[in-house]
């Protein structure tokens, strides 16, 4: 939440929300573009994409990966100071104390020219008014188009919480929301947040095809689709037009065909440039190796496991903190994340501005945790917990993981069954509220703690389904609600504090890890920037033994 969510519980860096009309395979009828090997690099992630637009991804490939290249947003995050920075808005007012939003836009910004869409003018406020109408106003046209789903934006309620959004001129927007809201800029930092094309929109409206907004994208990015074969590869080519100067590489092929130690094996051999979020049992390999490069940094991340709040035994707040006694977490550190990962004793990491130093993680304590399940008349419990698949940013070996905690519920008499999940079929089950547990995890691409709290805990995230623990309490809803109030960052942080202390007592989630965001990449690729908030643009990527030759 950037980051993933990813759905970022589904795939490693691939998912999103379940869209109406998912992408199909496509080919655009331009001129052929120069060899990848000397005028592009290849990405390697392990995913399934079901739309191109952020705004209805809960994470994933969409918003971790392609987001950055497509499409642009109001402002950025800058990956090294973790302040605001303009981006399509030059410079931006807050007024009435963070009730209203006003925004100057560039005027040298132009959409991208593709196969299916040549843009007749330069970027303009009414182009910011359609993208945000759409997400907030349920009566927008094109709001309820391939399923009226906007989890990220659903789960913090802002269709609510925004009065109007208005061209004051050609280059000037203004937001207004019912409350002030200090974290709202944050929000639209995310990479849930793109500025699409109203002019694409209006001829998408006239040729009765309004689905194909999300299926062939047009945003203001570096890179732009090109090529799109469904379960192995995504080609971008470069944006000649694009506004912050031509990106150095002709075209980036993002390669979803392998998993595991698939992706390894191909970055091994080169057919890989650069390897997204490797699993940490195989650093050794790539530290050794002088081919490669490997880039570590903090993540804004969490794994957790979610408890099914709505549903006996976990209804009983004394089963939960039984099982969590049960858990023993500094396995999971040697096991999983190899050094990786550091023991969560929050929902916020330890890198967030708001994080609580004196939360304590939950002890290790089997023979306690098996008096309190006797306490509960608990006898012979038998559990399904629902795992992904696939790797996670934020979890490298899910399936594991779960063997290990079934492992641990097995020594004080609790049958753990793993039930492995994907995809949308994962999403629809869990919402049924059928599952016990379920081993899941958040990343966002913003530094303000309400991107964490409010789309994993909030009693509208129930909804907008990024609520997997089912959980509602309106106290903790409304000490969120506070910490928007106040632009003061004293008093933020003084209701966050009260937050997790809520979260610690009533136990709706047990947070497990927060884990290094890892990319390995071939030595010849130059310029490429990990971001702890998600992956960042490939403008500036190049490959050294190209560059006297790039086209």
């Amino acid at each position: 939440m950037r980051g993933l969510p990813l759905w970022i519980l589904t795939l490693c860096l691939g998912g999103s929300a379940v869209a109406a009309v998912p992408p199909v395979s496509t080919t655009a009828a331009a001129a052929p573009l120069p060899d990848v090997r000397q005028h592009g690099f290849v990405y390697c992630v392990s995913g399934i994409l079901n739309t191109f637009n952020p705004q209805m991804a809960s994470s994933g490939l969409t918003v971790d990966t392609l987001a950055a290249q497509l499409y642009d947003r109001l402002l950025d995050v800058d990956p090294y100071t973790y302040r605001l920075i303009p981006e399509l808005a030059q410079r931006w007012e807050v007024l009435d104390n963070g009730a209203t939003y006003r925004f100057h836009l560039r005027k040298d910004v132009s959409f991208q020219t593709t196969d299916w869409f040549t843009p007749t003018r330069r970027l303009n406020a009414d182009d910011v008014v359609f993208s945000f109408q759409r997400v907030f106003n349920q009566q927008h046209p094109y709001h309820d188009v391939n399923g009226g789903e906007y989890p990220y934006f659903d789960s913090l309620q802002f269709g609510d919480s925004v009065q109007s959004v208005k061209k004051l001129d050609s280059y000037t927007v203004e937001i207004r929301l019912q409350a002030p809201d200090a974290s709202f800029l944050w929000h639209l930092a995310t990479h849930y947040a793109p500025v699409l094309s109203a002019e694409y929109a209006d001829k998408l409206s006239q040729d009765g095809k309004q689905e194909m907004i999300d299926r062939e994208p047009v945003g203001t990015g570096p890179f732009l689709l090109n090529e799109y074969r469904s379960g192995q590869y995504i080609r971008l080519a470069r944006n000649d037009a694009y506004w912050k100067g031509k990106p150095r590489m002709a075209q980036v092929v993002i390669d979803m065909s392998a998993g595991g130690t698939g992706r390894l094996s191909k970055l091994l051999t080169g057919e890989c440039d650069v390897l997204a979020y490797p699993a940490a049992s195989q650093l050794s390999i790539l530290r050794d190796d002088p081919r490669l490069r490997l880039t570590l940094r903090p993540g804004m991340n969490i794994a957790y496991l979610a408890f099914n709040t709505r549903k006996p035994p976990f209804n009983d707040l004394k089963v939960r903190q039984a099982i969590s006694l049960a858990i023993n977490n500094q396995r999971l550190m040697q096991s999983i994340y190899y050094g990786t990962a550091e023991t969560a004793a929050s929902i916020l990491p330890r890198a967030s501005w708001a994080y609580d130093n004196e939360a304590h993680i939950t002890e290790y304590n089997p023979a306690k945790s098996r008096q309190m399940l006797k306490q509960a008349g608990i006898e012979n419990l038998n559990l399904k917990l629902w795992v992904p698949t696939a790797s996670q940013s934020y979890n490298p070996s899910p399936l594991k993981t779960a063997e290990l905690i079934q492992a641990d519920l097995a020594q004080v008499g609790v049958n753990v069954t793993i039930v492995p999940v994907e995809g949308r079929f994962q999403e629809a089950r869990l919402m049924e509220m059928n599952h016990d547990l379920t081993l899941t995890g958040w990343a966002t691409d913003s530094n303000d703690p309400d991107s964490f709290f409010r789309p994993l805990l909030s009693c509208a995230a129930i909804r907008s389904q990024t609520n997997y623990a089912h959980w509602c309490d309106p106290g903790f809803d409304e000490v969120l609600q506070n910490a928007l109030l106040s632009q003061q960052l004293a008093q933020r942080i003084e209701n966050y504090q009260k937050a997790q202390k809520i979260l610690e007592q009533q136990l709706p989630v047990l947070p497990l890890a927060s884990s290094l965001r890892l990319q390995a990449y071939r030595y010849d690729i130059k310029g490429l920037v990990l971001s702890p908030f998600g992956n960042a643009s490939f403008a500036g990527v190049y490959r050294e033994a190209a560059e006297g030759t790039k086209k």
